[in-house]
């Protein structure tokens, strides 16, 4: 295989930074879910059924996404897998937000930060999972 090849093929400074936080933000989210259920369970809309289920199906679709993320072949499919996880988690943000006297630990303005957060970590999932082309400086 050829240098030039390797070098277009192997991934940006940016995209590995992007690929680190996006792995590090799932695979400690993932773990939480497990650790502190009754807590994730908190935050999961009442009427929902099965939250104890839906929050350890959650917590391992984010270890499985995050995992993914680290294979260059099925990075695209877990960024596709975490973008769509993340859009089901949202309720979660939005009922801790509306409902913020019940999570006392956290200021408000944290539970509204949240919401354009998600928006922040969609295009990181993206831009981490290759899903949007990098521009590469050409030199000449």
């Amino acid at each position: 295989m050829n240098a030039a090849l390797v070098l277009r093929d192997s991934p940006s400074r940016w995209r590995l930074a992007a690929i680190a936080f996006v792995f590090a933000w799932f695979s400690l989210g993932g773990i939480a879910h497990f650790v502190f259920t009754e807590a994730m369970v908190s935050i999961v809309p009442v009427g929902l059924p099965w939250r104890h289920e839906a929050v350890w199906i959650s917590g391992a679709f984010e270890l499985l996404g995050a995992a993914g993320l680290l294979m260059p072949s099925k990075r695209p499919l877990a960024g596709v897998g975490l973008i769509v996880l993340t859009l089901c988690v949202t309720p979660a943000n939005v009922t801790m937000w509306l409902h913020a006297e019940r999570y006392a630990t956290l200021p408000e303005w944290l539970l509204l930060a949240r919401l354009p957060f998600q928006l922040v970590l969609l295009a990181l999932i993206t831009f981490a999972a290759g899903l949007v082309p990098e521009r590469r400086r050409v030199s000449t």
